[in-house]
């Protein structure tokens, strides 16, 4: 078993790792309150673009996770941030309706924007579509995608994620778009700031082993693969990157796993 002595706060992703569609995963309530009990800093980070955060929080309610607002790091927020620092950018949004309105204090044009931020659209992607980003970014707009993702796990089997549509684009312009979720290195700064922590003493917990695992292990955390939700094994063979440790899912794997560091350390309150 890897070593994760020193370990005091960890990130976890949420689709493919507590849930896949609506189908909880075993365990998964239990886990988030085991660890809330002990006082034991967590973050949910997601690359999720197709809800708000108020959505995504609504959704992890009704499927009986308590996991509070304050503590889900998503995407879209990480974008809305990193717009702010371009001093109010006009843009151009390929993101589903609901996620627009967490970006309601950026001006929005279908014209001449300064920066095109795509996320999953779902069905509604095609051609005329791409060739319109294509002639924004071609006429000066910079790309900003929310993540890069290969595929993901549905109730229905894998789909298709956003990341073949941001290479295209890449391809296409000879752009290089600027990624905002995982595995940026940015999204885990951001993410590990929350928690108050230095990078050497967080884990990330997460079922997709190049943005979770290698992206985690890029900045200096841990990285803890759960073969649930988009795990193949076949990918796990072919990637460079290694795990630290390899669980079958958290439902009863981490408490077993972390019950030595919460019994021997005291947290006085969660990280709000």
């Amino acid at each position: 078993m890897a070593n994760l002595d020193g370990i005091q706060g960890i990130l976890f992703d949420l689709d493919g790792v507590f849930y896949v569609g609506d189908q909880v995963i075993d365990g998964s309530p239990e886990v988030i309150k085991y660890f809330q009990e002990k006082h034991f800093p967590c973050r949910y980070v997601t690359n999720t673009t197709t809800k708000s955060i108020d959505a995504l929080h609504q959704k992890l309610q009704g499927l009986g996770l308590p996991i509070e607002r304050h503590e889900i790091i998503s995407a879209p927020y990480a974008a809305h941030l990193y717009l702010r620092q371009l001093q109010q950018p006009s843009c151009h949004l390929v993101l589903c309706e609901e996620v627009k309105q967490d970006f309601g204090e950026f001006s929005q044009t279908d014209t001449t924007p300064d920066a095109v931020v795509l996320g999953d659209i779902g069905r509604a992607w095609d051609y005329a579509m791409l060739n319109r980003v294509f002639q924004m970014v071609m006429s000066g707009a910079k790309l900003i995608a929310l993540h890069k993702g290969k595929f993901w796990q549905t109730s229905e089997g894998l789909q298709m994620d956003i990341g073949a549509f941001v290479a295209g684009l890449e391809y296409a312009t000879g752009t290089e778009a600027t990624i905002i979720g995982k595995p940026s290195p940015a999204f885990f700064e951001l993410s590990v700031k929350a928690l108050e922590l230095p990078k050497t003493k967080v884990a990330m917990v997460g079922d997709d082993i190049d943005s979770d695992v290698g992206g985690a292990q890029a900045v200096g955390l841990k990285g803890i693969l759960v073969r649930t939700g988009k795990y193949r094994q076949e990918h796990v063979d072919s990637s460079p990157v290694h795990p630290d440790l390899t669980i079958d899912s958290v439902g009863p794997s981490c408490p077993v796993i972390f019950s030595s560091l919460t019994s021997q350390q005291t947290f006085a309150k969660p990280v709000c």
